[in-house]
């Protein structure tokens, strides 16, 4: 099965460095915009609160990634991209201090590869067309 996230080999670098300074436990929210921006943005584990408002979309380095259900309303028929640019990223994330910012990519899903999606959604539970 396609993975509905995926990361470039500088953002898993950036990640592993990350999980160097801060300690292995770190995950992912994929904002919706405001003051965060729209970005992937890192934290500790448990730093925010994760419930049933979100999706999780698989794991990069070793570490969760979830996005807001609406969002992914949204996002669903994509994978994200998840890779790394010089400059600030969202003020709330662990990369900003570097001088780092984690930017999502997106590829639409291939005809297959959307069905195969939406049939895993639906075993899951996460389609929330119902």
């Amino acid at each position: 099965m396609v993975e509905k996230v995926v990361a470039t080999p500088a953002a898993l670098d950036l990640v592993a460095f990350l999980k160097a300074k801060h300690g292995p436990e770190l995950m992912f929210h994929q904002s919706g915009g405001c003051c965060d921006n729209s970005a992937a943005n890192c934290y500790l584990l448990g730093e925010i609160t994760i419930g049933a408002g979100d999706v999780y979309l698989g794991d990069l380095g070793g570490c969760p990634f979830y996005i807001g259900k609406a969002q992914y309303q949204y996002w669903k028929h994509t994978q994200l991209i998840i890779d790394v640019i010089d400059g600030s990223g969202g003020d709330f994330s662990l990369e900003t201090p570097e001088g780092k910012g984690f930017l999502t990519r997106s590829r639409v899903f291939t005809e297959a590869e959307l069905i195969e999606q939406t049939q895993a959604d639906l075993k899951a539970g996460q389609n929330q067309n119902a």
